[in-house]
Formats: C-alpha cells, sequence, structure tokens
C-alpha cells in the first residue's frame, strides 16, 4: 500500500474507499492532493481486487476548496493546485484526459460520498464521480464567482448536463450555499442520513462491486460518457456490437446462470 500525505485509501468488499485527509482544513485542495488522488485512482483503477471506488472526506468536511492560502500564492504567480492533462491524448479520449475528467476514464464505478461542505474544486471532484450521495444537512457552493473565479474544470460542459442550464447558472452566477435536500431536488445528489452516512455508501458501492458483472460496469461506463459526443445512430450501433460480444464472455454465463440457481453471481470480469 502506497504511503499518502494527504489522502488515505482502504479496499473491504471489492470497495476501495479514499479519503481526503486534512481534516483541520476541512480537506482543503492542494497540488500534493491532486497528485495523491489521481495515483490512488489509478492504482485501484488496476487493482483486480477493487471494484468500485469511494472518494469521502476526512473529519466534518468533503473538500473546503482549494486551500486559501494556496490561492493566495497562486494569485501572485501561476500555482497548479491540480494534476496536469494527458496533452498527448485527441479525438474523443482526450475528453476523458483533462484535468479533473479523467474521473469519467476510470473504468470503475466512482462514487463521491459528501459528507459535510463541499466547495470549488471540491464540487468539481463530486460532480465528475458517477453517483453522489451527499449528509443530510450538509452544504455545498461552486465558490468561483466568489473568488473572482470562473466555471473551472469542465464545469460549465458538465453541470447544466446535469442539473439543467438554470439550475447550473443558479449555482454558478450565485456562488451560495445549496443544502444538500436542495441540491437532491435539482438532481445533482442522493441525500442519505448523516448518521452512518459512509457505512451507507460504501454498503451501495459494495452491492454494485459484489453482484454486478465488472465487465458490465466498465463498459456501461464507457457507453454513457462517450454518448455525450456520439449521435443516438452511433451509440445504438456501438450498444449492439457490445451486446453480441456479451455473449461469448464468462459473465454473461454466469449471469444466467446464478439467475437460474438462484444464487449470488460469481462474476469474473471476462
Amino acid at each position: 500500500m502506497t504511503d499518502y500525505r494527504e489522502i488515505s485509501v482502504r479496499v473491504a468488499e471489492r470497495v476501495a474507499t479514499i479519503t481526503l485527509n486534512r481534516p483541520d482544513r476541512l480537506n482543503a485542495w492542494t497540488a500534493v492532493m491532486a497528485d495523491e488522488l489521481h495515483h490512488a485512482l489509478k492504482s485501484a483503477e488496476a487493482d483486480e481486487a477493487v471494484r468500485a471506488i469511494v472518494i469521502t472526506g476526512a473529519g466534518k468536511g468533503f473538500c473546503a476548496g482549494a486551500d486559501m492560502a494556496k490561492l493566495s500564492s497562486a494569485a501572485q504567480g501561476n500555482v497548479s493546485l491540480i494534476a496536469p492533462e494527458d496533452t498527448e491524448t485527441d479525438g474523443i479520449a482526450a475528453n476523458f484526459a483533462q484535468k479533473c475528467s479523467y474521473l469519467l476514464g476510470i473504468s470503475k464505478p466512482i462514487f463521491a460520498a459528501i459528507n459535510g461542505p463541499g466547495a470549488g474544486i471540491g464540487l468539481v471532484i463530486a460532480t465528475f464521480c458517477d453517483i453522489r450521495y451527499m449528509a443530510a444537512g450538509a452544504k455545498l457552493t461552486t465558490a468561483f464567482a466568489r473568488r473572482g473565479l470562473v466555471a473551472e474544470h469542465g464545469m460549465a460542459w458538465l453541470l447544466p448536463k446535469l442539473i439543467g442550464p438554470m439550475n447550473a447558472l443558479d449555482l454558478l452566477y450565485s456562488a451560495r450555499p445549496v443544502a444538500a435536500e436542495e441540491a437532491e431536488r435539482m438532481g445533482l445528489v442522493r441525500v442519505l442520513p448523516a448518521e452512518g452516512f459512509l457505512a451507507a455508501v460504501e454498503a451501495r458501492a459494495a452491492e454494485i462491486a459484489n453482484l454486478s458483472s465488472p465487465r458490465s460496469t466498465s463498459i456501461i461506463k464507457r457507453q454513457v460518457y462517450e454518448a455525450f459526443f456520439q449521435s443516438l445512430a452511433e451509440a445504438t450501433a456501438i450498444a449492439n456490437r457490445e451486446q453480441d460480444a456479451c455473449r461469448h464472455t464468462e459473465d454473461f454465463k454466469e449471469g444466467v446462470a446464478s439467475y437460474l440457481e438462484k444464487r449470488p453471481p460469481r462474476f469474473t470480469g471476462r
């Protein structure tokens, strides 16, 4: 296991839980945290023992945005607080190789467990996760406009797709605090009780990790995000090819057998 300075990682029930770990600063974002999160996600993707990933924060917060001390330095110069994009990639793949969008390209399901305040880059990271859960009573904010900044790291592209242009502009223009319950009504998150919150998110991730074919979830994730850049005809043609390929896999045979035998599946991902 890698020794990280600003995050921690544990694996149980085929779920890797990555915790942003600067609780004294409400897990404020730094360049070190950006690099470590990128490394941990890539490592979890490569680990056959992991089939789903949860990202959460230590202590009372999820991520309070960029560390204000670092922001002060950035205001005086050119300090990057995010892992660099892959400038060698082109085509559709380039969309999944940017500073935050690489999360969409991770082949395993990623769950955001927003346990407390989420702001700025913290909200961006959560937005690029596949499914977002938020603890009741927690709040989030885009923060950018109140810092003299703009919608960063693809948020102007992704947020309207998730909650519609009006809601996205409301959050981006105002940078106002939004309670979990309002965020749920917008369709941005799903709310769970604050008590036992992380365990509940991990349980939902473990259900997918243990009952769904990892081959299927990987392809489905790619289908959904690549469809943003495809026509319906293109997406349908790809789905037809992938469906035909499924019929020759171990996971398809196991899925049918486990259903007929009324037992939990034992998927191999092959």
